[in-house]
C-alpha cells in the first residue's frame, strides 16, 4: 500500500509539468481601430442644373404723355423654368459662405383684360429668361446645408396689348430689367461630389415705364409695369474639392 501511494505521488508530480506545457498560449488580441466619423466638406467650386416653377406678378398703369391716368389691372405670369448655376463655397467650422451665378430659360406668361377699356384690350406679359447673381451664407450639419442668399436679379421681359375681339396685336415692348433677390434653400450631399436640394427665391423688380409700339411703328400706349417674381427650383450640383474629412 505504501509503495502504491508513493508511485501515485510520483506520477502526479511528473504529469503536472507536462499538462501545464500542453496548455495553449493565450492568443494576442489587437486593439480595435478608432472609429472614424466622415464629415462632409462644402468647400469647393460647383456647377449644376435646376428646374422648377415661377410666377411673375405684374400690374400696369396707363401713362398717356407720361401722366398717370389709371391702373389697368394686374395678372400673374406663370410657367416653368430650367437652367444652370455655377459657384464657389468655402466652409469655416459649421458656417458656409458662397458666391453663385444662375441663368435660366423661362416661360412665364399671363394676361388680364384692361380695367380701363374692358372687353376691348387684353394686357399680356411674358418672362423669357432670368439671371441671379448672389452671395450665400449657410449652416452645415455634416452633409446637410441650410442657407440664405441675396443679390442682384435680371429678367428678360416682353409686354403686349391685344385688341380683344380679334386677338390682333396692337402694341408691344421688350426689355431687360434689373432688380434684387432674396432666397433660401436646403441642400444635401448624397455622394462625395454630388449634392441635391430645393430653393425658393423672390425677385424684387423695380417699377419701369415702357412705350408699347404698334406693328406699324407708331406709339400705341405708355405703361408703367410693377413686377415681382417668385421661383421654386430643384437643383443638382457637382462639386470639386475635399468632399470628406475624417474625424476621430
Amino acid at each position: 500500500m505504501k509503495k502504491f501511494l508513493l508511485g501515485t505521488v510520483a506520477l502526479i508530480a511528473f504529469a503536472a509539468p507536462a499538462a501545464a506545457a500542453d496548455l495553449a498560449a493565450r492568443p494576442y488580441t489587437k486593439a480595435p481601430p478608432p472609429v472614424v466619423a466622415p464629415i462632409y466638406d462644402w468647400t469647393g467650386f460647383y456647377i449644376g442644373a435646376n428646374g422648377g416653377w415661377g410666377s411673375s406678378h405684374n400690374c400696369w398703369d396707363q401713362l398717356p404723355a407720361g401722366i398717370f391716368l389709371a391702373s389697368d389691372g394686374c395678372h400673374d405670369a406663370t410657367g416653368g423654368v430650367a437652367g444652370g448655376q455655377i459657384g464657389y463655397r468655402w466652409q469655416a467650422g459649421a458656417w458656409v459662405f458662397g458666391l453663385e451665378a444662375q441663368g435660366d430659360w423661362a416661360d412665364l406668361k399671363g394676361s388680364n383684360g384692361s380695367a380701363i377699356f374692358p372687353g376691348l384690350f387684353t394686357n399680356q406679359s411674358k418672362i423669357d429668361a432670368f439671371g441671379l447673381f448672389t452671395g450665400q451664407i449657410g449652416y452645415a450639419v455634416n452633409n446637410v446645408l441650410l442657407y440664405a442668399k441675396g443679390g442682384a436679379a435680371l429678367t428678360d421681359n416682353r409686354f403686349n396689348t391685344y385688341f380683344t375681339p380679334t386677338g390682333v396685336l396692337v402694341g408691344s415692348a421688350s426689355d431687360t430689367r434689373w432688380g434684387g433677390t432674396v432666397g433660401a434653400g436646403i441642400e444635401v450631399g448624397f455622394a462625395p461630389n454630388w449634392t441635391a436640394g430645393i430653393e425658393y427665391d423672390h425677385l424684387f423688380m423695380q417699377d419701369k415705364t415702357y412705350n408699347l409700339i404698334a406693328p406699324n411703328g407708331t406709339l400705341n400706349s405708355t405703361i408703367r409695369d410693377r413686377q415681382d417674381v417668385d421661383l421654386v427650383t430643384v437643383r443638382v450640383n457637382y462639386k470639386w474639392g475635399g468632399p470628406v474629412v475624417a474625424r476621430y
